[in-house]
């Protein structure tokens, strides 16, 4: 077929606003807050592990579904956080990515003509996988000013044909939570029919003020029709080496590693014995992982208070909301250009998370996992406004 005549699966794909955002950063060597990425090391014991993996000759192919050490350290992880151990052998698979994850779980069980909910604002992977398999997106919006859920809006929009439900906590870009009150609406929901669930749960271990997070796992109810998604990138500082998992019931991880290996067969196999040793010999690092960016977020807060720009709450998660209204009434694509372009920081505006945004929203998202050094030159630029 001639390449004019192509049909695109995605024909409402572009170039991501987070790529978009980091090349404008570049370009205008721009304190770049927009992209969620650290600018610090991993724990060096990992690095050191990665070093030795490779050197001990675990450079080959690994497991389908992951090395049987990782998973089995995934399952101790798993029991210790959330009460429930997963099966090592049919209920983990180690995947390229949470979002390796999150497209498999919706190839598996999604058809063409099913719909699947997603709660707006919400990461931008979730509506195309949801299309290349030949599904439709059906986005229900979350509050804008709190970004909690309205259950009675989500049960108005089942239908017949609604195969999966898609939830993020904590939520990017918001950092909002779902807490014990929304599981039990979420169980309350599915209960009596054959909906699944898809608990993005890759900040998991970032939650702050002493609150709990709800996994999914946490409720016999939901784990039983569920697929949580974890990110070691998320929590181990090394978004770079692409390894997350996906915990799921032996029935949904059997179709879920159908897609799996044919999609990347198999993750970075040094990197897995890497993690399966730091979880194992130091599991006070994600155990403190809250109090560490809660010490991020609030010197943020702090110095973001000296600024025109006023932050929202942020209950988990590293990225920080902040109104601009007293500062432009651009859009928030044109303020976040302008705003790189004009003075030197990078963000990401919220309207690409929605299929269609609040009018007259005025809202950027800046990543505070950063150094201390990235944060104050950022500080002193925004200062300015």
């Amino acid at each position: 077929m001639p390449v004019s005549r192509l049909s695109s699966k995605l024909p409402k794909v572009g170039t991501t606003i987070f790529t978009v955002m980091s090349q404008l950063a570049a370009e205008h060597h721009a304190v770049n807050l927009g992209q969620g990425f650290p600018d610090f090391p991993p724990p060096q014991g990992l690095v050191e592990g990665l070093e030795r993996a490779m050197r001990a000759g675990h450079n080959q192919y690994a497991a389908a579904h992951g090395i049987p050490e990782l998973r089995r350290a995934i399952a101790d992880k798993t029991e210790r956080c959330y009460g429930f151990r997963p099966d090592v052998d049919a209920g983990i698979t180690v995947t390229s990515g949470a979002s390796e994850a999150i497209l498999d779980a919706v190839a598996a069980v999604v058809h063409a003509g099913d719909e699947v909910i997603v709660l707006d604002p919400c990461y931008d992977c979730y509506e195309p996988a949801i299309e290349l398999a030949g599904g439709t997106a059906v986005h229900v919006p979350l509050d804008p000013e709190t970004f909690a859920p309205d259950w009675d809006a989500v049960r108005a929009a089942i239908t017949p044909r609604t195969r999966l439900l898609m939830v993020n906590t904590p939520h990017n870009p918001s950092g909002a939570m779902l807490d014990a009150t929304d599981m039990e609406a979420i169980a309350a929901l599915l209960r009596g029919n054959d909906i699944l669930l898809l608990s993005d749960e890759v900040y998991e271990h970032i939650v702050f003020d002493g609150r709990r997070h709800e996994s999914a796992l946490r409720y016999p109810e939901l784990r039983e029709r569920a697929f949580v998604v974890s990110s070691f990138g998320k929590t181990y500082h090394c978004t770079g080496w692409k390894v997350g998992y996906c915990v799921a019931p032996p029935a949904l991880t059997a179709e879920f590693r159908k897609v799996h290996q044919y999609n990347t067969f198999c993750t970075f196999t040094p990197a897995q014995h890497a993690f399966a040793t730091m979880i194992a010999e130091d599991p006070a690092h994600y155990e403190e992982l809250g109090a560490f960016y809660q010490a991020k977020r609030d010197r943020f807060r702090e110095q973001l208070l000296g600024t025109k720009l006023r932050p929202l709450d942020v209950p988990g998660g590293y990225f920080q909301l902040v109104d601009y209204s007293a500062v432009s009434d651009l859009d928030d694509q044109e303020f976040c250009r302008w705003l790189t372009v004009e003075h030197g920081v990078a963000t990401i505006p919220l309207s690409p998370f929605y299929a269609r945004p609040p009018e007259g929203q005025r809202l950027a998202r800046l990543c505070f996992a950063k150094s201390e050094s990235t944060l104050d030159a950022a500080i002193e630029r925004l200062r300015k406004l």
